[in-house]
Protein backbone atom coordinates (compact mmCIF):
# COMPACT_ATOMS: atom_id res chain seq x y z
CA UNK A 1 0.00 0.00 0.00
CA UNK A 2 2.72 2.32 0.69
CA UNK A 3 4.51 1.55 -2.68
CA UNK A 4 1.01 3.04 -4.16
CA UNK A 5 1.43 5.78 -2.26
CA UNK A 6 4.67 6.84 -3.47
CA UNK A 7 4.08 6.22 -7.15
CA UNK A 8 1.13 8.40 -7.16
CA UNK A 9 2.70 10.99 -5.34
CA UNK A 10 5.67 10.44 -7.64
CA UNK A 11 2.88 11.20 -10.62
CA UNK A 12 1.14 13.74 -9.26
CA UNK A 13 4.75 15.62 -8.93
CA UNK A 14 5.89 15.17 -12.35
CA UNK A 15 2.22 15.97 -13.68
CA UNK A 16 2.70 19.57 -11.86
CA UNK A 17 6.53 19.90 -12.92
CA UNK A 18 5.25 19.08 -16.75
CA UNK A 19 7.56 16.19 -17.08
CA UNK A 20 5.79 12.81 -18.53
CA UNK A 21 5.44 9.88 -16.41
CA UNK A 22 8.18 7.11 -17.01
CA UNK A 23 7.11 4.19 -17.67
CA UNK A 24 6.89 0.89 -15.68
CA UNK A 25 7.24 -2.51 -16.81
CA UNK A 26 5.50 -3.92 -13.19
CA UNK A 27 2.72 -3.29 -11.63
CA UNK A 28 1.07 -1.55 -14.13
CA UNK A 29 -2.27 -2.57 -13.06
CA UNK A 30 -2.34 -1.62 -9.78
CA UNK A 31 -1.11 2.07 -11.14
CA UNK A 32 -3.72 1.93 -13.66
CA UNK A 33 -6.07 1.18 -10.75
CA UNK A 34 -4.50 4.10 -8.41
CA UNK A 35 -4.89 6.37 -11.30
CA UNK A 36 -8.66 5.84 -12.24
CA UNK A 37 -9.37 6.07 -8.17
CA UNK A 38 -7.63 9.09 -7.33
CA UNK A 39 -6.89 11.24 -10.22
CA UNK A 40 -10.50 12.64 -10.46
CA UNK A 41 -9.74 15.60 -8.32
CA UNK A 42 -5.90 15.93 -9.61
CA UNK A 43 -7.25 16.52 -13.13
CA UNK A 44 -7.72 19.93 -13.01
CA UNK A 45 -4.18 21.16 -11.83
CA UNK A 46 -2.56 18.70 -14.28
CA UNK A 47 -4.84 20.62 -16.94
CA UNK A 48 -3.98 23.82 -15.98
CA UNK A 49 -0.08 23.52 -14.98
CA UNK A 50 1.21 20.57 -17.41
CA UNK A 51 -1.60 19.38 -19.81
CA UNK A 52 -0.17 20.42 -22.78
CA UNK A 53 3.02 18.58 -23.30
CA UNK A 54 1.57 15.35 -21.98
CA UNK A 55 -0.88 14.74 -25.22
CA UNK A 56 3.10 15.31 -26.92
CA UNK A 57 4.42 12.79 -25.06
CA UNK A 58 1.73 10.00 -25.29
CA UNK A 59 3.06 10.43 -29.41
CA UNK A 60 1.09 7.67 -31.47
CA UNK A 61 -1.12 6.76 -28.73
CA UNK A 62 -3.43 10.04 -28.96
CA UNK A 63 -2.70 10.73 -32.57
CA UNK A 64 -4.57 6.80 -33.38
CA UNK A 65 -7.46 7.85 -30.68
CA UNK A 66 -8.06 11.18 -32.63
CA UNK A 67 -7.12 10.42 -35.92
CA UNK A 68 -10.71 9.06 -37.08
CA UNK A 69 -12.48 12.32 -35.47
CA UNK A 70 -11.17 14.26 -38.13
CA UNK A 71 -10.05 12.15 -41.16
CA UNK A 72 -9.81 8.52 -42.10
CA UNK A 73 -8.25 4.91 -41.78
CA UNK A 74 -8.34 1.13 -41.76
CA UNK A 75 -11.75 -0.24 -40.57
CA UNK A 76 -9.30 -2.87 -38.38
CA UNK A 77 -6.90 -0.25 -37.15
CA UNK A 78 -10.18 1.25 -35.63
CA UNK A 79 -11.70 -1.83 -34.30
CA UNK A 80 -8.25 -3.00 -32.85
CA UNK A 81 -8.44 0.68 -31.02
CA UNK A 82 -12.10 -0.02 -29.74
CA UNK A 83 -10.99 -3.37 -28.57
CA UNK A 84 -7.97 -1.55 -26.51
CA UNK A 85 -10.48 0.90 -25.04
CA UNK A 86 -12.62 -1.37 -23.23
CA UNK A 87 -9.75 -3.41 -22.07
CA UNK A 88 -8.08 -0.44 -20.53
CA UNK A 89 -11.42 0.62 -18.75
CA UNK A 90 -11.87 -2.91 -17.70
CA UNK A 91 -8.13 -2.18 -16.02
CA UNK A 92 -8.83 1.43 -14.54
CA UNK A 93 -11.41 1.09 -12.76
CA UNK A 94 -15.43 2.16 -12.87
CA UNK A 95 -14.40 5.55 -12.81
CA UNK A 96 -12.35 5.81 -16.27
CA UNK A 97 -14.86 7.13 -18.22
CA UNK A 98 -16.21 6.88 -21.66
CA UNK A 99 -14.83 10.33 -22.62
CA UNK A 100 -11.98 9.88 -20.98
CA UNK A 101 -11.04 13.45 -20.31
CA UNK A 102 -11.79 16.21 -18.10
CA UNK A 103 -12.39 15.46 -14.56
CA UNK A 104 -12.63 11.18 -14.86
CA UNK A 105 -8.92 11.31 -15.66
CA UNK A 106 -7.18 8.59 -18.81
CA UNK A 107 -7.71 5.08 -18.32
CA UNK A 108 -4.24 3.95 -19.70
CA UNK A 109 -2.00 4.84 -16.65
CA UNK A 110 -1.91 8.43 -16.08
CA UNK A 111 -4.53 11.29 -15.65
CA UNK A 112 -4.65 14.83 -17.18
CA UNK A 113 -7.39 15.93 -19.78
CA UNK A 114 -5.45 13.55 -22.89
CA UNK A 115 -4.93 10.35 -20.74
CA UNK A 116 -8.27 8.83 -22.15
CA UNK A 117 -7.55 8.75 -25.92
CA UNK A 118 -8.46 4.72 -26.22
CA UNK A 119 -11.80 5.46 -24.91
CA UNK A 120 -12.60 8.56 -26.70
CA UNK A 121 -12.58 6.15 -29.70
CA UNK A 122 -15.50 4.24 -29.07
CA UNK A 123 -17.52 6.92 -30.24
CA UNK A 124 -15.70 7.40 -33.08
CA UNK A 125 -17.40 7.02 -36.85
CA UNK A 126 -16.64 3.95 -38.88
CA UNK A 127 -13.48 4.21 -41.23
CA UNK A 128 -14.65 4.37 -45.11
CA UNK A 129 -11.91 3.78 -47.26
CA UNK A 130 -11.52 -0.19 -47.67
CA UNK A 131 -12.81 -2.12 -49.99
CA UNK A 132 -16.43 -3.97 -50.32
CA UNK A 133 -16.57 -7.09 -52.00
CA UNK A 134 -19.98 -6.22 -54.24
CA UNK A 135 -18.00 -2.44 -55.28
CA UNK A 136 -15.91 -2.21 -57.77
CA UNK A 137 -12.13 -2.23 -56.09
CA UNK A 138 -9.97 0.89 -56.34
CA UNK A 139 -7.49 -0.38 -58.60
CA UNK A 140 -5.98 0.62 -61.74
CA UNK A 141 -8.40 -1.15 -64.55
CA UNK A 142 -7.34 -3.81 -66.89
CA UNK A 143 -5.83 -4.02 -69.71
CA UNK A 144 -8.32 -3.74 -72.79
CA UNK A 145 -7.99 -6.69 -74.84
CA UNK A 146 -8.12 -6.88 -78.38
CA UNK A 147 -11.60 -6.43 -80.02
CA UNK A 148 -12.63 -7.89 -83.21
CA UNK A 149 -13.93 -4.92 -85.63
CA UNK A 150 -16.98 -6.64 -86.86
CA UNK A 151 -18.05 -8.07 -83.52
CA UNK A 152 -21.89 -8.45 -83.55
CA UNK A 153 -22.39 -6.44 -79.82
CA UNK A 154 -19.91 -3.88 -81.57
CA UNK A 155 -21.91 -2.96 -84.56
CA UNK A 156 -25.19 -2.19 -82.36
CA UNK A 157 -23.15 0.97 -81.38
CA UNK A 158 -21.86 -0.04 -77.76
CA UNK A 159 -18.40 1.13 -76.78
CA UNK A 160 -15.11 -0.91 -76.72
CA UNK A 161 -14.97 -1.17 -73.19
CA UNK A 162 -18.50 -3.55 -73.07
CA UNK A 163 -17.93 -5.35 -75.90
CA UNK A 164 -14.61 -6.59 -74.89
CA UNK A 165 -16.46 -7.92 -71.43
CA UNK A 166 -18.75 -9.69 -73.63
CA UNK A 167 -16.55 -11.01 -76.00
CA UNK A 168 -14.76 -12.14 -72.79
CA UNK A 169 -17.73 -13.74 -71.46
CA UNK A 170 -18.17 -15.57 -74.99
CA UNK A 171 -21.06 -14.19 -76.38
CA UNK A 172 -21.08 -13.75 -80.13
CA UNK A 173 -24.37 -12.99 -81.65
CA UNK A 174 -27.47 -10.72 -79.28
CA UNK A 175 -30.44 -12.82 -78.18
CA UNK A 176 -33.46 -10.89 -79.88
CA UNK A 177 -34.34 -9.19 -76.79
CA UNK A 178 -31.11 -8.11 -77.32
CA UNK A 179 -30.37 -7.10 -80.67
CA UNK A 180 -34.37 -4.75 -80.55
CA UNK A 181 -33.30 -3.43 -76.62
CA UNK A 182 -30.26 -2.13 -77.06
CA UNK A 183 -30.46 0.11 -79.63
CA UNK A 184 -33.69 1.83 -78.04
CA UNK A 185 -31.89 2.29 -74.36
CA UNK A 186 -28.93 4.01 -76.44
CA UNK A 187 -31.48 6.76 -77.86
CA UNK A 188 -32.59 7.03 -75.10
CA UNK A 189 -36.40 5.78 -75.46
CA UNK A 190 -38.41 4.31 -72.12
CA UNK A 191 -39.47 0.93 -73.20
CA UNK A 192 -41.39 -1.75 -72.21
CA UNK A 193 -39.88 -5.34 -72.97
CA UNK A 194 -41.28 -8.79 -72.65
CA UNK A 195 -39.54 -12.10 -73.17
CA UNK A 196 -39.77 -15.67 -72.26
CA UNK A 197 -37.05 -16.66 -69.46
CA UNK A 198 -33.78 -17.47 -70.64
CA UNK A 199 -33.82 -15.01 -73.37
CA UNK A 200 -30.96 -12.55 -71.85
CA UNK A 201 -32.94 -9.49 -70.59
CA UNK A 202 -30.60 -8.39 -67.94
CA UNK A 203 -27.68 -8.26 -70.93
CA UNK A 204 -30.44 -5.82 -73.21
CA UNK A 205 -30.82 -3.60 -70.54
CA UNK A 206 -27.47 -4.01 -68.57
CA UNK A 207 -25.05 -3.07 -72.03
CA UNK A 208 -26.15 -0.33 -73.00
CA UNK A 209 -26.92 1.67 -69.49
CA UNK A 210 -22.76 0.77 -68.93
CA UNK A 211 -22.22 2.54 -72.45
CA UNK A 212 -24.46 5.52 -71.07
CA UNK A 213 -22.88 6.28 -67.56
CA UNK A 214 -19.26 5.90 -69.34
CA UNK A 215 -16.88 6.67 -66.17
CA UNK A 216 -17.56 6.36 -62.02
CA UNK A 217 -19.47 9.84 -61.14
CA UNK A 218 -22.34 10.02 -58.85
CA UNK A 219 -25.41 7.16 -58.53
CA UNK A 220 -27.42 7.24 -61.91
CA UNK A 221 -28.64 4.10 -62.46
CA UNK A 222 -31.63 2.09 -60.34
CA UNK A 223 -32.31 -1.52 -60.58
CA UNK A 224 -35.10 -2.46 -58.56
CA UNK A 225 -35.53 -6.45 -58.47
CA UNK A 226 -38.29 -8.63 -56.58
CA UNK A 227 -36.30 -10.43 -54.30
CA UNK A 228 -32.27 -10.75 -53.22
CA UNK A 229 -31.16 -13.60 -55.31
CA UNK A 230 -32.04 -11.70 -58.23
CA UNK A 231 -30.40 -8.26 -57.25
CA UNK A 232 -27.27 -10.65 -56.46
CA UNK A 233 -27.49 -12.15 -59.71
CA UNK A 234 -28.21 -8.92 -61.51
CA UNK A 235 -25.52 -6.94 -59.58
CA UNK A 236 -22.80 -9.73 -60.53
CA UNK A 237 -23.85 -8.93 -64.14
CA UNK A 238 -23.23 -5.66 -64.11
CA UNK A 239 -20.06 -6.07 -62.22
CA UNK A 240 -18.78 -8.50 -65.31
CA UNK A 241 -20.49 -6.79 -68.28
CA UNK A 242 -18.42 -3.21 -66.87
CA UNK A 243 -15.30 -4.62 -65.67
CA UNK A 244 -13.17 -2.90 -68.44
CA UNK A 245 -14.95 0.84 -67.46
CA UNK A 246 -14.62 1.60 -63.32
CA UNK A 247 -17.89 2.12 -62.63
CA UNK A 248 -19.03 0.88 -59.18
CA UNK A 249 -22.06 -1.26 -58.46
CA UNK A 250 -23.94 -2.06 -54.75
CA UNK A 251 -26.45 -4.40 -53.97
CA UNK A 252 -29.08 -3.37 -51.49
CA UNK A 253 -30.82 -6.21 -49.75
CA UNK A 254 -33.13 -7.24 -46.80
CA UNK A 255 -32.32 -10.21 -44.45
CA UNK A 256 -28.80 -9.03 -43.86
CA UNK A 257 -27.51 -5.29 -41.48
CA UNK A 258 -27.51 -2.30 -42.82
CA UNK A 259 -23.38 -1.40 -41.66
CA UNK A 260 -21.79 -2.55 -44.98
CA UNK A 261 -24.55 -1.22 -47.22
CA UNK A 262 -24.17 2.18 -45.52
CA UNK A 263 -20.48 2.20 -45.89
CA UNK A 264 -20.56 1.57 -49.50
CA UNK A 265 -23.39 3.65 -50.24
CA UNK A 266 -21.24 6.71 -48.74
CA UNK A 267 -18.45 6.14 -50.15
CA UNK A 268 -20.22 6.71 -53.89
CA UNK A 269 -21.27 4.01 -56.65
CA UNK A 270 -22.81 5.01 -60.08
CA UNK A 271 -25.11 1.66 -60.19
CA UNK A 272 -27.50 0.56 -57.66
CA UNK A 273 -29.32 -2.67 -57.83
CA UNK A 274 -32.22 -2.66 -54.85
CA UNK A 275 -35.17 -5.03 -53.53
CA UNK A 276 -37.92 -2.24 -52.52
CA UNK A 277 -38.02 -2.66 -48.95
CA UNK A 278 -34.64 -1.89 -47.83
CA UNK A 279 -33.86 0.99 -50.50
CA UNK A 280 -36.59 2.47 -48.78
CA UNK A 281 -34.98 2.44 -45.15
CA UNK A 282 -32.17 3.66 -46.76
CA UNK A 283 -33.78 6.57 -48.57
CA UNK A 284 -35.94 7.51 -45.30
CA UNK A 285 -32.34 7.61 -43.45
CA UNK A 286 -30.70 9.82 -45.84
CA UNK A 287 -27.97 7.40 -46.64
CA UNK A 288 -29.36 7.00 -50.18
CA UNK A 289 -29.27 9.86 -52.01
CA UNK A 290 -31.28 9.36 -56.15
CA UNK A 291 -31.27 12.93 -57.41
CA UNK A 292 -29.09 12.57 -59.98
CA UNK A 293 -30.70 9.61 -61.36
CA UNK A 294 -31.05 9.06 -65.14
CA UNK A 295 -31.96 5.44 -65.77
CA UNK A 296 -34.45 3.61 -63.27
CA UNK A 297 -35.36 -0.24 -64.37
CA UNK A 298 -38.23 -2.14 -63.13
CA UNK A 299 -36.94 -5.86 -63.83
CA UNK A 300 -39.34 -8.77 -62.90
CA UNK A 301 -42.14 -6.42 -62.17
CA UNK A 302 -45.08 -9.15 -62.77
CA UNK A 303 -43.23 -10.62 -59.98
CA UNK A 304 -42.87 -7.37 -57.97
CA UNK A 305 -46.64 -6.95 -58.21
CA UNK A 306 -47.28 -10.74 -57.52
CA UNK A 307 -45.42 -10.05 -54.07
CA UNK A 308 -47.56 -7.18 -53.11
CA UNK A 309 -44.38 -4.58 -53.71
CA UNK A 310 -46.46 -2.05 -56.06
CA UNK A 311 -47.04 0.51 -53.67
CA UNK A 312 -43.09 0.45 -52.69
CA UNK A 313 -42.17 0.58 -56.12
CA UNK A 314 -44.35 4.19 -56.29
CA UNK A 315 -43.12 5.75 -53.21
CA UNK A 316 -39.52 5.50 -54.35
CA UNK A 317 -40.03 6.53 -57.69
CA UNK A 318 -41.56 9.66 -55.78
CA UNK A 319 -37.46 9.99 -54.58
CA UNK A 320 -35.92 10.27 -58.28
CA UNK A 321 -36.48 12.74 -61.11
CA UNK A 322 -38.92 13.07 -63.21
CA UNK A 323 -37.01 13.60 -65.97
CA UNK A 324 -34.98 10.16 -66.92
CA UNK A 325 -35.34 7.15 -68.81
CA UNK A 326 -37.30 4.72 -67.25
CA UNK A 327 -37.39 0.54 -68.68
CA UNK A 328 -39.65 -1.62 -67.39
CA UNK A 329 -38.65 -5.65 -68.14
CA UNK A 330 -40.77 -8.52 -67.16
CA UNK A 331 -40.87 -12.39 -68.33
CA UNK A 332 -44.59 -11.69 -68.75
CA UNK A 333 -47.00 -8.86 -69.34
CA UNK A 334 -50.34 -8.88 -67.08
CA UNK A 335 -53.11 -6.29 -67.78
CA UNK A 336 -52.25 -5.28 -64.11
CA UNK A 337 -49.19 -3.47 -65.38
CA UNK A 338 -50.70 -1.35 -67.51
CA UNK A 339 -51.38 1.00 -65.25
CA UNK A 340 -47.96 1.37 -63.87
CA UNK A 341 -46.61 1.76 -67.10
CA UNK A 342 -49.20 4.60 -67.73
CA UNK A 343 -47.38 6.39 -64.48
CA UNK A 344 -44.00 5.86 -64.78
CA UNK A 345 -43.21 5.95 -68.75
CA UNK A 346 -43.04 8.56 -71.17
CA UNK A 347 -44.26 7.25 -74.60
CA UNK A 348 -42.48 4.03 -73.93
CA UNK A 349 -42.02 1.53 -77.14
CA UNK A 350 -43.04 -1.70 -76.50
CA UNK A 351 -40.87 -5.14 -77.50
CA UNK A 352 -42.39 -8.64 -77.31
CA UNK A 353 -40.47 -11.56 -77.82
CA UNK A 354 -41.92 -15.14 -78.49
CA UNK A 355 -45.07 -16.07 -77.22
CA UNK A 356 -46.54 -14.67 -73.78
CA UNK A 357 -47.27 -17.32 -71.16
CA UNK A 358 -45.80 -20.45 -73.35
CA UNK A 359 -43.23 -22.51 -72.54
CA UNK A 360 -40.15 -22.99 -74.32
CA UNK A 361 -40.39 -25.27 -77.20
CA UNK A 362 -37.31 -26.58 -76.00
CA UNK A 363 -38.77 -28.15 -73.24
CA UNK A 364 -40.81 -31.17 -72.90
CA UNK A 365 -43.30 -31.05 -70.27
CA UNK A 366 -46.30 -33.41 -68.78
CA UNK A 367 -48.65 -34.45 -65.93
CA UNK A 368 -47.70 -37.39 -63.89
CA UNK A 369 -51.89 -38.36 -61.94
CA UNK A 370 -51.21 -40.03 -58.88
CA UNK A 371 -52.72 -40.22 -55.57
CA UNK A 372 -51.68 -37.73 -52.96
CA UNK A 373 -50.46 -40.56 -50.56
CA UNK A 374 -47.79 -41.86 -52.86
CA UNK A 375 -46.58 -38.33 -54.48
CA UNK A 376 -43.39 -39.04 -52.55
CA UNK A 377 -42.89 -42.09 -53.51
CA UNK A 378 -43.61 -41.83 -57.33
CA UNK A 379 -40.83 -38.90 -57.32
CA UNK A 380 -38.14 -41.27 -56.29
CA UNK A 381 -39.25 -43.44 -58.56
CA UNK A 382 -39.09 -40.64 -61.12
CA UNK A 383 -35.14 -39.88 -59.77
CA UNK A 384 -34.29 -43.75 -59.90
CA UNK A 385 -35.29 -44.10 -63.32
CA UNK A 386 -33.89 -40.70 -64.91
CA UNK A 387 -30.67 -39.60 -65.88
CA UNK A 388 -30.08 -35.96 -64.75
CA UNK A 389 -27.30 -33.75 -64.07
CA UNK A 390 -29.26 -31.42 -62.29
CA UNK A 391 -32.99 -31.17 -60.69
CA UNK A 392 -35.05 -28.91 -59.32
CA UNK A 393 -38.25 -29.61 -56.98
CA UNK A 394 -40.65 -27.12 -56.83
CA UNK A 395 -43.32 -27.28 -53.86
CA UNK A 396 -45.83 -24.97 -53.10
CA UNK A 397 -44.74 -24.67 -49.33
CA UNK A 398 -41.39 -23.99 -47.41
CA UNK A 399 -42.34 -26.94 -44.87
CA UNK A 400 -43.13 -29.24 -47.94
CA UNK A 401 -39.25 -28.14 -49.26
CA UNK A 402 -37.70 -29.02 -45.74
CA UNK A 403 -39.50 -31.80 -45.48
CA UNK A 404 -39.06 -33.37 -49.35
CA UNK A 405 -35.16 -32.23 -48.88
CA UNK A 406 -35.21 -34.29 -45.22
CA UNK A 407 -36.24 -37.52 -46.92
CA UNK A 408 -34.43 -37.19 -50.37
CA UNK A 409 -31.08 -36.39 -48.13
CA UNK A 410 -31.89 -39.77 -46.58
CA UNK A 411 -32.19 -41.73 -49.69
CA UNK A 412 -28.42 -40.48 -50.34
CA UNK A 413 -29.56 -37.95 -52.39
CA UNK A 414 -27.24 -34.12 -52.48
CA UNK A 415 -30.04 -31.96 -51.77
CA UNK A 416 -30.03 -27.66 -51.07
CA UNK A 417 -32.46 -25.88 -50.39
CA UNK A 418 -33.91 -22.35 -51.02
CA UNK A 419 -36.90 -20.53 -50.10
CA UNK A 420 -37.65 -17.54 -47.82
CA UNK A 421 -37.54 -18.62 -44.65
CA UNK A 422 -33.83 -19.84 -44.48
CA UNK A 423 -31.20 -16.96 -43.65
CA UNK A 424 -29.39 -15.52 -46.55
CA UNK A 425 -26.48 -17.31 -45.96
CA UNK A 426 -28.26 -20.43 -46.59
CA UNK A 427 -29.65 -19.84 -49.28
CA UNK A 428 -26.85 -18.36 -51.43
CA UNK A 429 -25.09 -21.48 -50.29
CA UNK A 430 -27.79 -23.98 -51.52
CA UNK A 431 -27.62 -21.62 -54.91
CA UNK A 432 -23.87 -21.52 -55.68
CA UNK A 433 -23.41 -25.70 -54.46
CA UNK A 434 -26.19 -26.11 -57.26
CA UNK A 435 -24.29 -23.96 -59.83
CA UNK A 436 -21.43 -25.64 -58.90
CA UNK A 437 -22.49 -29.03 -58.69
CA UNK A 438 -22.61 -29.73 -54.89
CA UNK A 439 -25.85 -30.60 -54.86
CA UNK A 440 -27.29 -32.45 -57.70
CA UNK A 441 -30.93 -31.34 -56.53
CA UNK A 442 -32.03 -27.98 -55.38
CA UNK A 443 -35.33 -28.11 -53.47
CA UNK A 444 -37.86 -24.85 -53.54
CA UNK A 445 -40.75 -22.57 -53.23
CA UNK A 446 -41.35 -20.48 -56.17
CA UNK A 447 -38.57 -18.17 -54.93
CA UNK A 448 -36.07 -19.74 -57.56
CA UNK A 449 -38.93 -20.14 -60.16
CA UNK A 450 -38.46 -16.50 -61.88
CA UNK A 451 -35.54 -14.90 -63.06
CA UNK A 452 -32.64 -16.80 -61.89
CA UNK A 453 -29.77 -17.52 -64.06
CA UNK A 454 -28.84 -21.20 -63.24
CA UNK A 455 -27.48 -22.61 -66.27
CA UNK A 456 -27.39 -26.57 -67.41
CA UNK A 457 -30.76 -27.72 -65.46
CA UNK A 458 -31.72 -30.66 -66.80
CA UNK A 459 -34.98 -31.36 -65.52
CA UNK A 460 -37.76 -29.44 -63.40
CA UNK A 461 -40.19 -31.61 -61.47
CA UNK A 462 -43.08 -29.76 -59.71
CA UNK A 463 -44.05 -31.64 -56.50
CA UNK A 464 -46.95 -29.55 -55.81
CA UNK A 465 -48.74 -27.99 -58.94
CA UNK A 466 -48.94 -24.13 -58.54
CA UNK A 467 -51.93 -22.48 -58.02
CA UNK A 468 -50.86 -19.54 -60.49
CA UNK A 469 -50.86 -20.64 -64.12
CA UNK A 470 -47.93 -18.49 -65.07
CA UNK A 471 -46.14 -19.71 -62.23
CA UNK A 472 -46.00 -23.21 -64.31
CA UNK A 473 -44.35 -21.09 -67.33
CA UNK A 474 -41.79 -19.88 -65.08
CA UNK A 475 -41.06 -22.65 -62.96
CA UNK A 476 -40.42 -25.19 -65.80
CA UNK A 477 -38.45 -22.46 -67.90
CA UNK A 478 -35.64 -23.31 -65.58
CA UNK A 479 -34.95 -25.64 -67.94
CA UNK A 480 -34.45 -26.25 -71.51
CA UNK A 481 -32.48 -22.73 -71.84
CA UNK A 482 -30.53 -21.23 -74.38
CA UNK A 483 -32.01 -23.48 -76.95
CA UNK A 484 -30.85 -26.47 -74.99
CA UNK A 485 -33.17 -29.34 -74.18
CA UNK A 486 -34.69 -29.86 -70.84
CA UNK A 487 -37.80 -31.80 -69.03
CA UNK A 488 -40.63 -30.66 -67.08
CA UNK A 489 -42.87 -32.73 -65.18
CA UNK A 490 -45.60 -32.41 -62.64
CA UNK A 491 -47.53 -34.10 -60.34
CA UNK A 492 -51.47 -34.08 -60.17
CA UNK A 493 -53.03 -35.02 -58.00
CA UNK A 494 -57.39 -35.12 -57.76
CA UNK A 495 -57.27 -31.87 -55.96
CA UNK A 496 -54.54 -30.17 -58.97
CA UNK A 497 -57.82 -30.96 -61.61
CA UNK A 498 -58.70 -27.16 -61.71
CA UNK A 499 -54.88 -26.08 -61.65
CA UNK A 500 -54.20 -28.00 -64.50
CA UNK A 501 -56.90 -26.88 -66.73
CA UNK A 502 -56.15 -23.65 -65.98
CA UNK A 503 -52.63 -23.79 -67.04
CA UNK A 504 -53.85 -25.39 -70.22
CA UNK A 505 -56.08 -22.53 -71.02
CA UNK A 506 -52.83 -20.22 -70.59
CA UNK A 507 -50.74 -21.99 -72.73
CA UNK A 508 -53.66 -23.24 -75.45
CA UNK A 509 -53.09 -26.71 -75.79
CA UNK A 510 -53.38 -30.19 -73.88
CA UNK A 511 -50.54 -31.38 -71.25
CA UNK A 512 -50.38 -34.66 -71.84
CA UNK A 513 -50.82 -37.30 -68.75
CA UNK A 514 -48.41 -39.62 -68.53
CA UNK A 515 -47.74 -43.11 -66.52
CA UNK A 516 -44.69 -44.78 -64.81
CA UNK A 517 -44.31 -48.52 -66.31
CA UNK A 518 -44.36 -50.91 -63.30
CA UNK A 519 -44.92 -48.44 -60.66
CA UNK A 520 -47.75 -49.76 -57.97
CA UNK A 521 -50.49 -46.97 -59.02
CA UNK A 522 -53.32 -47.01 -56.59
CA UNK A 523 -56.34 -46.16 -58.19
CA UNK A 524 -57.43 -42.28 -58.94
CA UNK A 525 -60.38 -40.76 -60.96
CA UNK A 526 -57.02 -39.00 -62.52
CA UNK A 527 -56.67 -42.15 -64.76
CA UNK A 528 -60.21 -42.09 -66.33
CA UNK A 529 -59.73 -39.19 -68.31
CA UNK A 530 -59.18 -41.22 -71.37
CA UNK A 531 -60.04 -38.02 -73.32
CA UNK A 532 -56.96 -36.24 -72.18
CA UNK A 533 -54.92 -39.34 -72.68
CA UNK A 534 -56.11 -40.15 -76.20
CA UNK A 535 -55.30 -36.22 -77.11
CA UNK A 536 -51.61 -36.29 -75.37
CA UNK A 537 -49.07 -37.08 -78.18
CA UNK A 538 -47.72 -40.31 -78.24
CA UNK A 539 -43.86 -40.34 -77.90
CA UNK A 540 -41.81 -41.85 -75.02
CA UNK A 541 -40.57 -39.99 -72.01
CA UNK A 542 -36.92 -38.94 -72.16
CA UNK A 543 -37.48 -39.55 -68.25
CA UNK A 544 -37.42 -43.25 -68.30
CA UNK A 545 -34.81 -44.10 -70.49
CA UNK A 546 -32.30 -43.51 -67.50
CA UNK A 547 -30.71 -45.87 -65.28
CA UNK A 548 -32.89 -47.89 -63.41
Amino acid sequence: MLRKIIGGLKSLTRSLKGKPSEPKTGGTRSHATHTSKGGAGHAPAAKSHGAAPRPAAKGPRHESAQGPRSGGGAREESRRHEGGGRSEHSRGGSHGGRQGGGSHGGGYGGAGHGGGGRLRERGAPPRRDYEESHAAPLVDLPPLPAIDPEHAFLKLGLRNEVVAAVAEKGYTEPTPIQARAIPLVLSGRDLIGTAQTGTGKTAAFALPILHKLGGHGSCRCLILEPTRELALQVEEAFRNYGKFTGLRVAVVYGGVGYGKQREELQRGVDVIVATPGRLLDLLGDGTCKLGDLEVLVLDEVDRMLDMGFLPDVRRIIRHVPGKRQTLLFSATLPPEIQGLAQSVLTEPETIEIGIRSSPAETVDHAFYPVVAAQKFDLLSTLLERTEYKSVIVFTRTKIGADRIAHRLHALGHKTGVMHADRSQRERTEALEGFKTGKFQMLIATDLAARGLDIRSVTHVINYDMPENPEDYVHRIGRTGRANSEGDAYTLMTEEDIRNARAIERLINRPVPRRKIENFNYTYSALFEEREKAEAAPKVVSRLSRGRR
